[in-house]
């Protein structure tokens, strides 16, 4: 800017006022510093912006073209602070989710529709992402906070454990009456049987590489699937075993549509995270949201 603000500052209120005493009223400092002001600025600007009477001050031709500016300068600065309130008392304001698939359906969506319930203000976008995809675009500050399957790690990111997991190896109806359902299967006896398993990418498939890795075991899938919805149809009608996290097919385990099929050792539990960028405020919609999540 060619001046000092508050020099813009003390030459709309006196506009506005049409009075130096009344601006400095308003400005809470003393005439003399309104007419030092104003002098300054009209130096400045290579002119007189006031004509002075003993009735106050008008504007000039160039003080009124001034103001038509300074005017609506203040006025998007009144709105802006105006926005800021409304957002804070979380009356506006935009929040960014990044969330796979399986976690929007699984898990967000009530937590969604409570928070909208709450603030129909805010207007909510859901970036559907696998876990890892997630974490970048949180630290690409695409989103304001991520949920994920845990574990996951990232030095730039901080995770927040929320709700427990339990992955189980369910099979269709046929796998009702089986030995494999009454007995259970060892992991090393996997493979005698057609696998589906999400495809590699996401934080599911590398957790149950990892578990059989650990014992000694190699998963190989006859499919490869993109999501866990597909996993259970394609496990239901027969094309072989899927991994699905047991909460998430509890209706239809209940149904006997899935049958799950006891794997020793068994997986160990995980967890739903809720990740946020480290070190970095969230808005105060975000925050809201966040502490809504278990």
């Amino acid at each position: 800017m060619q001046a000092n603000l508050e020099w813009y500052r003390v030459f709309y209120w006196t506009a506005k006022t049409g009075s130096l005493s009344r601006a400095a009223e308003q400005l809470y400092i003393t005439q003399p510093a309104v007419s030092h002001t104003i002098k300054q600025l009209e130096a400045k600007l290579g002119g007189p912006l006031f004509l002075r009477s003993v009735k106050g001050v008008t504007l000039t031709t160039e003080g009124q073209v001034l103001y038509r500016y300074i005017e609506q300068a203040f006025s998007f600065m009144e709105v802006g602070e105006r926005r800021i309130a409304e957002m804070h008392s979380l009356l506006s304001g935009e929040i960014n989710i990044g969330a796979s698939d399986t976690l929007c359906k699984h898990f967000l969506m009530p937590y969604l529709e409570r928070f909208h319930a709450g603030y129909p203000g805010i207007r909510i976008r859901v970036t559907n992402r696998t876990t890892p995809e997630t974490v970048a675009l949180l630290k690409d500050g695409k989103i304001d906070l991520g949920i994920v399957h845990l574990p996951a790690s990232d030095s730039l990111v901080s995770f927040r454990e929320s709700m427990p997991l339990q992955d189980c190896l369910v099979g269709g109806k046929a796998y009702a009456d089986s030995e494999a359902a009454r007995q259970g299967l060892k992991l090393e006896e996997l493979h005698k049987h057609p696998l589906l398993l999400l495809e590699r990418g996401s934080s599911t498939r590398r957790f149950l590489d990892e578990y059989a890795d650990a014992h000694g075991a190699k998963l190989s899938p006859e499919l490869e699937l993109g999501s866990t919805d597909l996993l259970a149809q394609f496990a239901r009608s027969g094309f072989g075993l899927a991994f699905l996290i047991r909460s998430y097919a509890a209706d239809e385990l209940a149904a006997g549509e899935l049958v799950e099929i006891p794997l020793h050792p068994p997986i160990p539990s995980r967890s739903i995270g809720i990740a946020t960028l480290r070190g970095a405020p969230l808005s105060a919609a975000a925050k809201q949201f966040a502490e809504l999540l278990p």
